[in-house]
């Protein structure tokens, strides 16, 4: 894929707690935050807010990282300079987590703000989330927020998955998940989405949620061999890079999932 200019999104900008970020927006009706994976909106990931946006709701992309609209599939080297342009300084920021288990990211905060701000302002019963990698467990720390009624993680994978207690945990405190936790005893759903073969997201992480969350956590786990081939990387982006999206084929399947959890919790009445 080429550059994506986003010149279909309107781009507005949100301040809270004096940071401001541009946000991208496209659609009507409720609200879903597509938090990106690294390194940032690239093509693919707006292809699948403009699908979000096709459903029915309103598509609010913040832009974290990167070059808003930057493929970085080019080339290997564009691949290389992108993840470095935009991990390098994510993790040295004190805004991302990415080792320490048993913590909620600080930009969270500023999350819940924008989605408390999106529910205002698109309406509907509540707002949905989508984290991917590095954000992946954004969605799951947005959820203590009682508007927040169809979180999705995707290929969640911090805190970066070295030591057992890093397998066996996801960037998340204790103080939130015990409030995720009760939501989930009171019916919220949280939609899991991982490769079998990708080691940034090991199964002990899916088996702690599963222990955690109980009937509130829903995993979908996808073989490796069900990954877009032609991707630069092994099996990792569920929704976006890995994506083969045909009807019948197992990721389609699983965004099929994700976009059926937005219908029936955004989408009613």
């Amino acid at each position: 894929m080429s550059d994506d200019d986003l010149a279909d999104f309107d781009r507005t900008e949100f301040t809270h707690d004096g940071k401001t970020r541009t946000v991208f927006r496209k659609g009507s009706g409720p609200a879903v935050i597509v938090i990106a994976e690294m390194p940032g909106i690239t093509p693919k990931v707006a292809a699948f807010a403009r699908q979000v946006a096709e459903l029915g709701c309103t598509a609010v992309l913040p832009h974290l990282f990167g070059v808003p609209g930057r493929d970085p599939n080019a080339s290997k080297l564009a691949g290389v300079k992108a993840l470095a342009t935009s991990m390098v300084p994510a993790c040295i920021s004190k805004e991302f987590t990415t080792w320490a288990t048993g913590r909620t990211s600080p930009v969270v905060g500023w999350l819940r703000a924008l989605a408390r701000a999106e529910y205002t302002r698109c309406g509907g019963p509540g707002v949905g989330a989508v984290g991917m990698c590095f954000t992946g467990g954004y969605a799951l720390a947005m959820a203590t927020d009682e508007i927040l009624l169809a979180p999705v993680l995707s290929q969640p994978s911090m805190p970066i998955a070295l030591t057992a207690a890093q397998k066996n945990s996801i960037d998340i405190s204790p103080a939130d998940l015990e409030i995720v936790k009760g939501r989930c005893a009171r019916g919220l759903k949280v939609l899991g989405l991982r490769f079998d073969s990708d080691t940034m997201v090991p199964a002990q992480r899916f088996d702690f949620l599963r222990e955690q969350l109980g009937d509130g956590f829903i995993a979908v786990e996808l073989s490796g061999s069900d990954a877009n081939p032609d991707a630069m990387m092994s099996a990792h982006s569920v929704l976006t890079e890995h994506l083969i999206d045909k009807p019948g084929t197992p990721t389609r399947a699983a965004l099929d999932q994700v976009l059926e959890l937005f219908r029936s919790r955004l989408l009613v009445g």
